[in-house]
């Protein structure tokens, strides 16, 4: 089946495979927040992304195979409702940004700036810092053997615009950082993974509305 991102609550997942990486996508909680696990198809370890709500289904999800760690791309609350059952179960890793792991629920094993990388078996992901969402919000890219990169943007990037701020000065942030550190960086056939709804399966196709976003505000 072919993969398009579109997953609803308690509905199935989503999965493609990116080189030796799989990619299991679902939808969970009352805001319909996306979680990713991570598997590397070399040797079985897992890495969740966000362990925002109903640590049920998460938990069936992992399986038998376990998590090696959980990464939370931001301190609001919608994205680690899950987080503190995950890693009393499974023992998991935490991962999390400099600038918002106090804010979590848990304590964090590791904290992020970026350049930092996060291992998924024989797989890496880059951390990027895109602040103005929050303080510490942290994108994760991975590069895939065909070429292709795989933005996991938590709530900083979403198809139609980037994260909801609170006063101009951290839209102002978002923006820039968003453009400079995103779109200055990655080619127009990257695939971005958000913090809620559908995935944006070209970069480049919200290219051209960068200034039209600037100039809204939003």
């Amino acid at each position: 089946m072919t993969y398009t991102g579109e997953v609803e609550v308690g509905g199935p997942a989503d999965v493609q495979v990116a080189g030796d990486l799989m990619i299991t996508k679902i939808a969970v909680g009352e805001m319909n927040n996306n979680a990713y696990l991570l598997r590397c198809n070399l040797t079985g370890e897992q890495v969740l992304i966000d362990a925002a709500a109903e640590y049920e289904r998460l938990l069936e999800l992992i399986g038998a195979d376990g998590l090696a760690r959980v990464v939370t791309t931001h301190r609001h609350g919608d994205h680690w409702q899950a987080l503190a059952t995950i890693v009393e179960r499974t023992g998991a890793e935490t991962v999390a940004g400099e600038r918002d792991a106090d804010e979590l629920p848990v304590p964090v094993d590791v904290r992020v700036q970026t350049g930092a990388r996060v291992r998924v078996g024989s797989c890496e992901l880059e951390v990027i810092e895109v602040a103005g969402h929050t303080p510490g919000s942290i994108v994760l890219a991975y590069d895939d053997p065909d070429g292709i990169v795989h933005l996991f943007t938590g709530d900083s990037l979403f198809p139609g615009g980037v994260g909801k701020t609170w006063a101009p000065e951290d839209f102002t942030t978002l923006i820039d950082e968003v453009e400079t550190k995103i779109f200055g960086a990655y080619p127009d056939d990257t695939h971005v993974y958000p913090g809620h709804g559908h995935d944006l399966i070209r970069l480049g196709d919200e290219r051209p509305n960068l200034a039209a976003w600037r100039a809204r505000g939003w």
